[in-house]
């Protein structure tokens, strides 16, 4: 597929750009981070105002509110939104990114008509419920059971990490609906309001010193049958559509907001001095940033390929695994280079000397969970040895 872009790309680019240019700051500064109520209103609201302006769901069909973007278009989009530093999908970054994706390719028609329109108008937030204590990186080894009582399914377990519960209105859950099956062959994956009776959210205080994730603890929960997506028992398949989702085109924006964080770095390194002398003038940090733009420049390919795919299939491929597991570790690697350049400075919470030093050391510690949600870079590398490269399993 050619992938250059078009007189039409950019006219699109530049239409784009110019909505930017004026939206970003007039959408105003993002509140603290731990005002729950107006972190979902700065980020909805930023999705409402991509929606009234064509921009919402730039590669989701038309007929659910989407634009149905062409391929080198979706790529543009990524590129001007990185580039602008508007706001992120934030707290529905579950529903934009992975979970409205999944009910595209697998939800009923009316599971599509009733949440996807509404989930690019900022009026739903989705987290996910798939991790749990006890199944580790294992995920198919999940416990919560959730068994059929007429119109509802009963369920009970226990879910970790759950991104931005508190304020979600749904959740993408993994349950367990036939434990006498093999463990990959007993799972289902269901919508479930978070409204319902029977679940408690215990938010989790982290070292960068939010409260994004939470525990949450689901005890006879009725979640209506009509909110299965696929059929029951086929949760692990259709999982593996999400997690396709999650670790390849979710990362897209991101990945280009990675190149604007490593000409950051520069523009810091040409700022700050060690002895005398501009950081930039190390001839081996010079080299490193050379290195970095290079493998970046390698990912982004990767990822044309990737969107690629999908716009051809509908899903990722095998190979988001190994965008995942290049992405997370170089954004490891420009985190640490940054660190690096600040020096003593890198280690403060607040920004000192006019250096974004806050940002940075953020940016640093958030990394360390980046190749650990999504699927660890051990489990990636086990997908794309098996079955990418087609080299032998494991023992188990």
């Amino acid at each position: 597929m050619d992938l250059r872009y078009s007189e039409a790309d950019e006219k699109f680019r530049a239409e784009l750009g110019a909505w930017l240019k004026e939206a970003v700051p007039a959408h105003g500064k993002a509140p603290s981070i731990h005002d729950w109520p107006g972190r979902r209103a700065y980020d909805t609201g930023w999705q409402r105002k991509l929606f009234d302006a064509g921009y919402a769901g730039v590669n989701w069909p038309k007929e659910y509110g989407g634009r149905d973007a062409t391929l080198t278009e979706q790529l543009v989009y990524y590129e001007e939104i990185a580039r602008a530093h508007a706001p992120y999908v934030g707290v529905n970054f579950v529903g934009m990114l992975h979970g409205g994706p999944t009910v595209i390719t697998e939800g009923t028609e009316q599971q599509k008509a009733k949440h996807i329109p509404r989930i690019l108008r900022g009026e739903e937030v989705w987290c996910q419920g798939f991790s749990e204590p006890v199944a580790g990186s294992d995920l198919a080894a999940l416990q919560t059971r959730a068994v059929r009582d007429g119109d509802v399914y009963r369920v009970t377990g226990h879910k970790i990490w759950t991104s931005f519960a508190q304020v979600s209105d749904y959740c993408e859950l993994l349950v367990r609906t036939n434990p006498d099956a093999s463990k990959h062959k007993g799972i289902s994956w269901l919508i479930m309001p978070m409204d319902l009776p029977g679940i408690d959210i215990r938010p989790l205080p982290t070292i960068i010193g939010d409260s994004d994730f939470s525990e949450v603890f689901l005890e006879d929960v009725p979640v209506p049958v009509e909110n299965l997506v696929g059929e029951e028992n086929d949760g692990w398949r259709v999982t593996n559509v999400t997690l396709r989702f999650e670790r390849g085109t979710a990362f897209a924006s991101e990945m280009y907001q990675l190149q604007e964080s490593l000409r950051d770095v520069v523009e810091i390194a040409k700022r700050v001095t060690r002895h005398g002398v501009v950081v930039w003038e190390d001839r081996a940090l010079r080299r490193e940033v050379g290195h970095l733009q290079s493998e970046l420049d390698s990912l982004w390919a990767m990822m044309k390929l990737s969107v690629s795919e999908t716009a051809q299939t509908g899903m990722p491929g095998l190979g988001a695994s190994a965008i995942k597991l290049y992405y997370t570790e170089l954004y490891q690697r420009v985190c640490e280079l940054a660190l690096g350049v600040l020096g003593r400075a890198g280690l403060a919470r607040e920004d000192v000397g006019g250096l974004p030093t806050q940002d940075a050391l953020r940016r640093m510690l958030n990394s360390l969970s980046l190749t650990i949600a999504g699927g660890t870079s051990q489990v990636q590398r086990n997908i794309i040895s098996e079955r990418i490269l087609g080299l032998p399993r494991e023992p188990r």
